[in-house]
């Protein structure tokens, strides 16, 4: 059965992003004494919501949850600012979208509406999106499968095909029934969905 919607997660698939958040996080955290190392963000915050982070790190750093996650609004702020200046998504992917005009896109991601959708707009692909699920808009973030499932009811498709990066992405488009193809890094993508179609 042919795939009838492509899917694609946004942060650390579409763009380069995780490094910016990264260099964020270190901003935020480092006024309270709390290092992050790049391994362990790889391998614990990646595709997870921002509130189970800021609970983890408070938690592991004997922080305040309170006074750390009162600084979230000022890492969206630096985030924004960043992604905005440099938007971090490789040329081939750019010129993926243009050859996609036969195919139906969503985007799903566990960011924030207000987050991704200036990027997108700044890269002048938000005409190439049929449907977006932000992770505002969902009571269930990954690893659970309703952002997939909520993707395929909007446009009302049985079989899209998923590109993730994370193992939370991973598990929430498998859980929901769907092919998925795991993105080692951005870079990649533009090939990996070339030689899937």
């Amino acid at each position: 059965m042919p795939y009838d919607a492509l899917l694609f997660d946004f942060d650390g698939t579409l763009v380069d992003s995780e490094p910016i958040h990264y260099e964020c996080w270190e901003i935020i955290l480092a006024p309270f004494g709390v290092t992050l190392g790049w391994e362990e963000y790889c391998r614990s915050c990646i595709g997870v919501s921002d509130r189970a982070m800021i609970l983890k790190m408070a938690a592991e750093a004997g922080v305040d949850f309170d006074e750390l996650y009162a600084q979230y609004p000022r890492k969206k702020e630096l985030l924004r600012d960043r992604m905005l200046a440099a938007p971090p998504m490789p040329q081939a992917t750019r010129d993926l979208f243009a050859d996609l005009t036969k195919h139906r896109i969503g985007l799903v991601t566990s960011s924030y509406q207000l987050e991704v959708e200036p990027v997108l707009e700044t890269l002048g692909l938000m005409p190439h999106f049929e449907t977006f699920v932000y992770g505002d808009q969902v009571a269930n973030l990954k690893p659970h499968p309703e952002p997939y499932l909520e993707a395929a009811r909007r446009l009302g498709v049985k079989n899209p095909l998923v590109f993730e990066d994370s193992d939370a992405g991973m598990a929430s488009a498998r859980a929901a029934g769907f092919d998925a193809v795991r993105v080692g890094h951005a870079d990649d993508l533009a090939g990996l969905v070339r030689a899937r179609l």
